[in-house]
């Protein structure tokens, strides 16, 4: 029999064998708003500030159907676990036509509406023309973004991080090449940038489509949509899409009250928020672990491996989370010289980013706590907390616009950091309802489907 000790060591293997290159490749997608930021940003201001409402409306447009890489995962995993391979990569096609269907509707009302989209964010004129331009042009690879976002799930879901890994490093070497090129080689400026990140990302969903097409055939399994199945598809990914858009909702009010503290604080906060999200998709490479692990333990019948599983990655979260906090204060003074020669720009980024740095544990137990519940498959317990999170930040953000004039009074950096703080709020009472979920039995339901 198997000794405690060695279960754990076998479950910390498994664990480092799925978020080391799960890491590896979800950094890369916020490297590309950071190699953006960063080349975007000695272009001026106005360029920078305009970049951030793009990337914020663009990401909201992508991400709300992150439930077609996180759904898929949960559904495929569990099918793994309960024997079945070729049932699992049955649900990651049915996925992946429904992510082509989705892109193109998105992409289409993304681009025919993207100085509307922008101009809600209330940012300057000048910092507006840059938005609209950046998200009517990146508005074509919103159906790249989400078939991989599909394929990436399957591929999860069958334990492979390693093929994401390496679309993930592809595209983002071919990213900056192409945004040097076009943006200072061609001249372009913020459209260059925007085309070689549509190409990229194209490049990238195209490998993984034929990584999983070749799985696919193998198991025998259909490579045509079938109407029925996709329809299904849709409806089980219902709930983490309330989930996600409630969560989409806080990060788009905490830019819109950024954009009312005018362009200063909104650069500051754009390239601080690409920071934050490059730490978010560090700590979620155990959260996708997470939900692999946990898929597949549930679809086994295994409670007790995947609470053993939950308590190991919790551990890690908060340590890894504590590790990249350190990492941020070291270089909060040093980083913001990357992205910006405007002074005051660089002081308020400098602040935000000692307030991000504080937040790092805490973000590292949601995110790892947050991966497990959706490997588990409890979407509709997810979009009620998400929902009321939302309506327990709201008023508090909104409270930072109102006082926007007397934060202000006292600089920019103040007032970015004051924002922050209220978001770290926010990750606290996701925080708070994600322990009292864990802690209860309704979230492990065993078997190939919940």
């Amino acid at each position: 029999m198997r000794s405690a000790g060695g279960a754990g060591s076998t479950q910390g293997r498994e664990v480092l064998r799925l978020a080391v290159p799960a890491f590896l490749a979800l950094v890369a997608e916020p490297l590309f708003l950071l190699a953006d930021s960063a080349i975007i940003g000695h272009l001026g201001t106005a360029q920078l500030a305009g970049l951030g409402v793009a990337s914020a409306t663009l990401i909201t447009a992508a991400n709300i159907f992150v439930f077609l890489a996180y759904g898929t995962t949960s559904i495929v995993a569990r099918q793994v676990g309960a024997g079945s391979e070729r049932g699992a990569l049955g649900a990651g096609v049915d996925g992946t036509w429904l992510a082509i269907g989705l892109g193109a509707v998105t992409a289409v009302a993304v681009g025919l509406s993207a100085e509307p989209l922008c101009r809600l964010f209330g940012a300057s004129e000048a910092a507006l023309g840059y938005a609209a331009t950046y998200l009517r042009i990146s508005a074509l690879g919103i159906p790249a973004m989400l078939v991989a976002l599909a394929a990436t799930g399957v591929l999860r879901g069958l334990q492979d991080t390693r093929t994401p890994l390496v679309a993930s490093v592809l595209g983002f070497t071919s990213n900056i090449v192409l945004n040097l090129v076009l943006v200072y080689g061609l001249g372009w400026g913020i459209a260059g940038s925007a085309w070689g990140t549509v190409i990229a990302q194209t490049g990238m969903a195209t490998g993984l489509v034929v990584v999983l097409v070749r799985h696919a055939r193998r198991a025998g399994a259909t490579l045509h949509p079938h109407p029925g199945r996709v329809l299904r598809a849709a409806l089980t990914g219902i709930p983490l899409l309330v989930r996600t858009l409630a969560l989409r909702a806080v990060l788009l009010l905490t830019t819109w009250v950024a954009a009312g503290l005018g362009d200063v604080p909104l650069a500051a906060y754009q390239v601080s928020a690409t920071v934050w999200s490059f730490l978010a998709f560090a700590l979620d490479a155990l959260a996708i672990a997470a939900q692999a692990l946990t898929g597949r333990a549930l679809g086994a019948g295994d409670v007790a491996g995947a609470r053993s599983a939950t308590a190991l990655m919790v551990r890690w979260g908060l340590w890894g989370g504590a590790a990249l906090g350190v990492l941020v204060l070291a270089v909060h003074r040093v980083l913001p010289l990357a992205f910006t020669e405007d002074p005051a720009v660089r002081s308020a980024l400098a602040a935000a980013l000692v307030v991000v740095a504080l937040g790092q544990p805490l973000s590292g137990y949601v995110f790892v706590v947050d991966g497990v519940l959706i490997g588990a498959g409890d979407g509709r317990w997810l979009a009620k907390a998400m929902a009321a999170t939302f309506v327990l930040y709201a008023p508090l953000a909104i409270a930072v616009h109102v006082a926007g004039d007397r934060l202000l009074a006292h600089g920019a950096p103040w007032a970015v950091a004051v924002l922050w703080a209220v978001f770290t709020v926010f990750m606290a009472i996701r925080g708070l309802f994600f322990h009292r979920r864990v802690r209860s039995d309704a979230w492990a339901v065993t078997g190939a489907s919940r």
